[in-house]
């Protein structure tokens, strides 16, 4: 049932429990001197909503939030404001990614108008709040609400550090585009125990929002509404997929780091793609904490890596950035829009970590597109997270994910790049000749062999293992395999470490679910022959009591260094090689017949 609903002079407070889907409110006036006040609550309005004079306006409190069913651009009026709150995560020392779900008030028929920080207000009461004060000093301090408008930029279709645009207290910041802010100092009455709480003011954002986008190229983004959007909806979009890879890229900082200087920033970008369809969680892989050097590009010495957060659902005001395919734009649209309040429970963060989900689907969740999402399951994909620790002091996340729907190789949509344009030293899936990525989906097969690369700026020391698996039972273990050395790894109970040169390793390293070492050809070799190190006598010793034809033995360091090959090594019953010369360590040793069957043997040298 559809109303229209006017709300006249007095101050009215509406239990928004008496909406739901099928009682939509088709128009909203609120007329001068009434305010809408909800708690907890979504309201749905099918159309506009018209807060009349400077004295209409609407309160969301208590994570309640506003849906519009509006299907072009925006048509909201008036000259009155909606407030809704939203918590930031950082200090002052920090930045948060944010979207304004409000813009000016310019007019009475304007609407998706540009933001400008001086509309974050201090919260004084349930409904009262007074200006924030705006400052060119270093931080910002929560109680009274002061913003170091030092901090405000924004960033449109660049990959240039520099390319930055500062906006500072000016109203430019369109609807749609992202923002960043540091945080604030200290504590408020508002909000005991967090650094701060934001009261968004001004006109409510609605309908078709256009973001600018280009090929290669990043623009700093978000939720631009007073509601969640469902972010798969937006990723997956066809015409969205038309001009940008269908990734979001989130910031994540190491707030353990009190700095203003940019080479002591520690910070990185997590990844999320919508792998599973538009309505179950994707998969998202954590931010790597690098640091940066004073132009803004990476340094090599980050420190550790950032939290797994859930993205599938965004809340009020969470930037993010999104790179273009092509020259355009992609568009945010009120159908993305859901009522979900934060949390992992809800698979919707604001940088917040809380508990895992429970239950195979989605409970009832009130939506503008009309769809039941108990129909849809909200697990992830299979998965596997690797974990590549670089040099002792950072780690890189790449999650392999399964679905049958997928290929072995690239998928819009379906695989993600690295966030990063220029990271020194990495470790990735070599898709395509040219760019790294850190999700890749393909359907699953037990035999799957899967490229793993590594990319070394200097020396580089890397270690590999298994960090989780994900609704993943297809495979007992994981292997990284060698094929220099023909050795599998396994990176699921222990770490792979090895210490590569300055260059590119693509076509060495193979992840698979299966030891072909333990294939019966194998088998069959190493019951005839035996091969081990002797270290009383320093020496490598291979037993051949079958009298085989032996054509090599091959001797590599766990590194993949070739230390010797010995060729034509005929039908002798033993043979006897000196380590005396070999430094304590892991060695892989590979022997091959003429009827060319091989085996491989790890030995220890220890003096």
């Amino acid at each position: 049932m559809l109303m229209k609903l006017n709300l006249l002079k007095g101050t009215v407070l509406l239990a928004v429990t008496m909406f739901n889907q099928q009682e939509l409110i088709a128009q909203m006036y609120v007329s001068p001197n009434s305010y809408v006040f909800v708690k907890n609550e979504q309201l749905f309005v099918k159309g506009d909503l018209e807060l009349n004079s400077a004295t209409s306006n609407m309160y969301l409190r208590d994570e309640a939030q506003l849906l519009q069913g509006t299907t072009a651009s925006g048509v909201n009026k008036g000259v009155g404001n909606l407030s809704v709150y939203q918590e930031g995560t950082a200090d002052g020392f920090d930045y948060n990614y944010w979207c304004s779900p409000v813009g000016n008030v310019l007019s009475a028929t304007a609407v998706n108008n540009p933001f400008g920080v001086a509309q974050l207000k201090d919260i004084t009461g349930l409904t009262t709040a007074n200006d924030p004060v705006l400052t060119a000093a270093l931080n910002g301090t929560a109680s009274p609400l002061t913003i170091s408008n030092r901090w405000i930029y924004k960033f449109i279709t660049s990959n240039t550090y520099a390319n930055w645009v500062y906006v500072g207290n000016a109203n430019t910041i369109n609807a749609g585009e992202g923002f960043t802010m540091k945080g604030t100092d200290g504590t408020s009455a508002n909000n005991p125990g967090a650094n701060q709480r934001y009261d968004f003011r001004g006109k409510p954002n609605d309908g078709t929002i256009s973001i600018n986008v280009a090929p290669a190229m990043r623009t700093l983004t978000g939720n631009p509404y007073p509601s969640a959007i469902n972010l798969n909806l937006f990723l997956r979009d066809p015409a969205n997929l038309a001009v940008m890879n269908g990734t979001a890229y989130f910031w994540e900082h190491n707030d353990a780091v009190d700095s203003h200087f940019l080479a002591a920033y520690q910070g990185g970008y997590g990844t999320y793609i919508a792998n599973n369809g538009d309505f179950s969680p994707g998969t998202y892989t954590a931010a790597t904490w690098n640091t940066y050097n004073n132009d803004g590009t990476l340094n090599t010495a980050g420190v550790s890596t950032g939290s797994t957060y859930k993205r599938m659902f965004t809340p009020i005001g969470q930037g993010f950035k999104i790179e273009g395919t092509a020259v355009g734009s992609a568009q945010m649209k009120n159908a993305y829009r859901v009522f979900v309040k934060e949390g992992v429970l809800n698979n919707s963060q604001f940088e917040r970590i809380g508990n895992e989900v429970n239950g195979d689907t989605w409970g009832d969740i009130q939506n503008v597109a009309g769809v039941d999402y108990t129909q849809y399951s909200n697990k992830e994909l299979p998965q596997i997270k690797i974990h590549t620790v670089l040099n002792n002091q950072y780690s890189r996340e790449v999650a392999l994910a399964f679905n049958g729907q997928a290929t072995d190789g690239f998928d819009l949509g379906m695989d993600a790049k690295a966030p990063e344009y220029n990271l020194p030293n990495d470790a990735y899936f070599p898709l395509d000749a040219t760019n790294q990525f850190v999700i890749s989906t393909l359907p699953f097969d037990i035999n799957k062999r899967i490229p793993f690369a590594f990319k070394a700026a200097s020396q580089t020391t890397f270690k590999v293992t298994v960090g989780n698996t994900i609704n993943f039972t297809d495979a007992e273990n994981v292997y990284l395999f060698d094929k220099q050395t023909g050795v599998y790894h396994d990176i699921k109970n222990n770490f792979f470490e090895i210490t590569l040169p300055v260059g590119v390793v693509n076509d060495r390293f193979e992840i698979t679910f299966k030891d072909a070492a333990l294939s019966t050809d194998e088998n069959v070799l190493g019951e005839s022959l035996t091969v081990y190190q002797n270290n009383s006598t320093n020496s490598l010793t291979i037993s051949n009591p079958q009298m085989m034809d032996l054509k090599s033995c091959t001797l590599y360091d766990v590194a993949g260094k070739l230390i010797f090959t010995k060729n034509n090594l005929g039908a002798n019953s033993e043979y006897t090689f000196p380590t005396s010369n070999l430094s304590d360590g892991i060695y892989i040793v590979r022997v091959n017949t003429n009827t060319n069957q091989e085996m491989g043997k790890k030995v220890i040298v220890k003096h």
